[in-house]
């Protein structure tokens, strides 16, 4: 019977990659200098520490801009909010690796409300889905993005 996986994962090579171009930008930047402006990355969560809120927003848009070319979504980030203080600011943002539970029975609901003969169920951060045709499973593939679900998704071990 074929079958794939619906995953959400990031490449955490590539984010650490990123983090360390944004790094170096900031060191060399002419506004970010005599500044105590740094990026820190620790598995899932990207700290940014500045002096204040614009710098913060300015790294954040450099992070981006080279997340972007190396080809990470930038809707697998979770940004929190920016901690300020007199002369300090932080903000972290969390790297979403999987597809949460809530998000996981959003999706097999989609797809059962869509009428395609196939079956989806749940395992562990990840969804299955097989049926009988691969015409089916195709069609699947290419409504993914009707669902909705704010994260980045991808399939993988398509099985025939």
């Amino acid at each position: 019977m074929p079958s794939f996986d619906i995953v959400s994962e990031v490449d955490q090579h590539e984010v650490a990659n990123a983090v360390d171009q944004t790094s170096r930008e900031v060191g060399t930047r002419f506004d970010f200098k005599g500044t105590d402006t740094r990026i820190e990355h620790k598995d899932a969560a990207i700290t940014i520490h500045a002096e204040n809120e614009f710098q913060i927003k300015q790294v954040v848009d450099i992070l981006h801009q080279k997340m972007a070319k190396r080809g990470i979504d930038i809707a697998a980030l979770s940004q929190g909010n920016i901690e300020t203080t007199i002369n300090k600011a932080m903000l972290t943002i969390t790297v979403q690796q999987g597809i949460d539970q809530d998000a996981a029975r959003k999706l097999v609901k989609g797809i059962k409300a869509s009428k395609i003969r196939v079956q989806s169920s749940i395992q562990g951060d990840r969804v299955r889905v097989s049926g009988k045709k691969r015409d089916d499973l195709q069609n699947v593939i290419s409504r993914l993005d009707d669902f909705d679900l704010k994260l980045p998704l991808q399939t993988i071990n398509f099985r025939d």
